[in-house]
This record gives C-alpha cells, sequence and structure tokens, in this order.
C-alpha cells in the first residue's frame, strides 16, 4: 500500500482469526519499530513478544478478555534512565509512542491487525512478564489476522479507520491559537 493508504487503513481490531502470523511478518513488523527516532539516540524502547497461549490468555485477563484471540501480544516497555526529561516531560513516552506507531502502521501494511492498549494495571501486567523494577511498561497490543473478513482487501481500498477523524480546520491552527 502506499503510505497514506496504510494510515487511513488502521484501525483498531478487537477480533482475530485462529492463524499464526509468519516470522517474516512479525520481524518486518519488529523492524519498523526498532528503526524508530528516539531521544538523543538513545533506544529506551524494548518489546516483549508473547506467543505463549496460556501467558496470553493471562494477560487477557488482566487487560480484555478478547485480546486472548491473538496469535500474538506486544508489549511496548522502556527504562526512563535510558532516557531523557526536559520540561517536565519524560521523552521515554514520546519514544514508545513514535516506536508504537511505526509497528502500528507495518502491520496494518502487511495485512495485520493491531489494538493499542493504554489503559491497563501495569503492576499486574509487570508481574505475568517478569519486567524489571525499573522498567515501564506503557502500551501493549495484540497482532494477528482480523476475523472481519475481507479486511486486508477492504482497508486497501477504503480509509475505515479514518473515517471517523476531525477535520483538519479542527485541528490545525495557523501562526497562532
Amino acid at each position: 500500500m502506499e503510505f497514506m493508504d496504510v494510515v487511513k487503513a488502521r484501525k483498531s481490531v478487537r477480533s482475530y482469526v485462529d492463524k499464526e502470523v509468519e516470522e517474516e511478518k512479525l520481524q518486518k513488523i519488529l523492524e519498523a519499530a526498532r528503526l524508530a527516532p528516539s531521544w538523543a539516540n538513545q533506544q529506551c524502547v524494548k518489546y516483549i513478544v508473547v506467543r505463549n497461549k496460556a501467558k496470553i490468555a493471562e494477560v487477557s485477563g488482566i487487560l480484555n478478555s478478547w485480546v486472548k484471540q491473538a496469535p500474538i501480544l506486544l508489549a511496548a516497555c522502556a527504562d526512563p534512565g535510558e532516557s531523557g526529561s526536559r520540561n517536565g516531560m519524560d521523552y521515554f513516552l514520546v519514544d514508545i509512542g513514535i516506536s508504537m506507531q511505526q509497528l502500528v502502521l507495518a502491520a496494518t501494511d502487511l495485512g495485520l491487525g493491531t489494538c493499542w492498549i493504554g489503559a491497563f494495571d501495569e503492576a499486574k501486567v509487570k508481574k505475568a512478564l517478569e519486567v524489571p523494577g525499573a522498567v515501564k511498561v506503557v502500551a501493549l497490543t495484540p497482532l494477528g489476522y482480523p476475523a472481519e473478513e475481507g479486511f486486508e482487501a477492504k482497508n486497501a481500498r477504503k480509509p475505515t479507520g479514518a473515517s471517523r477523524r476531525k477535520p483538519i480546520d479542527e485541528i490545525v491552527h495557523m501562526e497562532k491559537w
């Protein structure tokens, strides 16, 4: 797909078919995330790839029950000490935001679905995934083939995710607020 088609096709997927994600596709998605820019090029973002069905089910109990349908669960983590802070903004959050967006768009381009999850009990997720103390779990996403029939072909033709966005004149100000 062309880049803007990928951006328009991205949507949150909450239903997955029982089909494994090919290793080649997973590696392309992780490579897109790895290549994301980061604060002072510190590259603080780390990912946990969970394929074990029992572990996915355990974590889905902390998140949302539908997550367990996905063949893969990805957790985006960062050690704030490996990033920076300026004017009260912790840049590890920005680093994860950029990396996750590249991951999500790469998945969309390959016909895979994701759903960015940011509301969860971090302490429980950290315990389930054995994440060390200083490392923060910032976001998670299931990864798999969407259960929606014709997802890939339909999204290549129609901007489903972008259809409910505010018009540009409501989000862009020129020269001043």
